[in-house]
C-alpha cells in the first residue's frame, strides 16, 4: 500500500519478522527449544505494540514526539472504524504469544507424561 511507517512500526517489524525464520530453522533442525529463542522478541513487539496502541488512540502522550517521518498518532488506515495499522500488529504479537504459549504448556505436558 505503500504506506510510510512510523518508529513504532520500524521497532514492532523489528521484532516481528525474525520470528518466522527462527522458528523455521527450529523446525528444520528439530529444536523444540526454538521457541524460547523467539519469546522476548515477541514480549518487546507486544510491549510496544501496547504503547503504540495507547498514544494512537489518545490514552497517553509520547514522552517523545516521532524524530523522523511519519507521527505515530496520523491515521493511515481505519477499517471499519477501529481496525488500524497499530491495533493489527497488536493482534498480531497476541497471537503469536497464544500460540507460544500453548505450545509450551504442550511440550511441558509431554514431558510430564514420560
Amino acid at each position: 500500500m505503500k504506506l510510510p511507517p512510523c518508529e513504532l512500526c520500524w521497532y514492532q517489524r523489528i521484532g516481528m519478522y525474525p520470528i518466522p525464520i527462527l522458528l523455521s530453522v527450529g523446525i528444520l533442525i528439530q529444536d523444540s527449544k526454538a521457541i524460547y529463542y523467539t519469546l522476548p522478541l515477541q514480549l518487546a513487539g507486544f510491549a510496544i505494540a501496547i504503547y503504540h496502541n495507547l498514544l494512537y488512540y489518545g490514552y497517553i502522550e509520547n514522552i517523545v514526539p516521532c524524530s523522523q517521518g511519519v507521527s505515530c498518532t496520523s491515521r493511515q488506515i481505519e477499517w471499519f472504524g477501529f481496525i488500524t495499522i497499530p491495533f493489527l500488529s497488536l493482534v498480531a504479537f497476541f497471537i503469536a504469544l497464544v500460540i507460544s504459549i500453548l505450545f509450551l504448556k504442550s511440550i511441558k505436558e509431554q514431558n510430564h507424561a514420560k
